[in-house]
């Protein structure tokens, strides 16, 4: 928990508050935006939250990959641990728990009648893996690159999922996945599910798209609020950013409504605005 002998005096005063550990991983403040944002390069709280905000405040709490937020008086944190995973919109879940490993970002589950999927990996909880057991488990484990496998080992020892990682992104943890994904050329892992290499942010990038509605983007691309459309992490980038832009051209083929990134809120547009805003991306990338 955070220490409240070290809470940053830029924080509103109440139960809420935020300590001199925060990263600025940037997860408490898309988690629960109307309490948590960026002040003086570490989040606070700017505003405590109403009744009807407390839970999307203690989820932030949960994420933090360094336990940086606390509570004063600890009300409904149990309450919200049984409700992990978060169910965003139709059998697609936020996983919560952000690991310190991957620098706070985003994982999430999908709920099918057939094999269900965790795309990225929240930090090893053993509560929450076992919600994931009452859920139907784990099939197969998709993974975006090599910057978000966090805890994946550790859940892989609780339900032998097949995991994917391509091999461009293959590091030593991952040698012995059992999936090494090669070349840039889409395939698609069953009739749901189709994996996009997107070298660029690493050199084994991929985005998995789901339902052509749903949009995995691990880092490789996100929604900016100031910009009002989507870009990519220009001074985050790993590989190549020239690369990457030719990658986020691939996308154009595809109709998606949803955005679901490694770093920052997920997003819905309408097919016609998403296309409209990554082509805004690819300009703003470009100049």
């Amino acid at each position: 928990m955070a220490n409240i002998k070290e809470k940053r005096s830029e924080n509103i005063e109440g139960n809420f508050y935020v300590d001199s550990s925060c990263i600025n991983c940037g997860a408490c403040y898309w988690v629960a935006p109307k309490t948590f944002e960026l002040v003086s390069q570490q989040s606070a709280v700017v505003e405590q939250p109403a009744l009807d905000d407390e839970d999307a405040a203690y989820r932030a709490l949960l994420a933090c990959p360094v336990n940086s937020i606390g509570v004063e008086k600890d009300s409904k944190v149990n309450k919200v641990i049984q409700e992990l995973p978060y169910e965003l919109e139709d059998g697609i879940f936020h996983c919560g728990y952000h690991a310190e490993s991957s620098f706070g970002a985003a994982s999430y589950f999908i709920k099918r009648e057939k094999e269900n999927f965790m795309v990225d990996s929240p930090r090893f909880v053993k509560q929450f893996a076992n919600k994931l057991v009452e859920l139907g488990g784990v099939e197969k484990h998709l993974l975006s690159h090599k910057d978000d496998i966090a805890d994946t080992d550790k859940y892989w020892e609780v339900f032998n999922s097949k995991r994917y990682i391509h091999a461009d992104d293959s590091i030593a943890s991952t040698s012995d996945y059992e999936e090494l994904m090669k070349g840039e050329d889409a395939f698609q892992i069953d009739d749901e599910i189709v994996v996009i290499p997107v070298p660029g942010h690493t050199k084994g990038s991929v985005c998995y798209l789901y339902q052509n509605k749903y949009l995995f983007t691990g880092d490789h691309l996100a929604f900016s609020k100031d910009l009002n459309h989507l870009y990519a992490f220009k001074t985050a980038c790993w590989y190549d950013f020239d690369i990457q832009i030719q990658s986020m051209k691939k996308l154009l083929a595809y109709d998606f409504e949803y955005v679901l990134p490694g770093h920052g809120r997920p997003i819905k547009m309408s097919k016609e605005e998403m296309k409209a805003s990554l082509i805004k991306c690819i300009e703003w990338m470009e100049n």
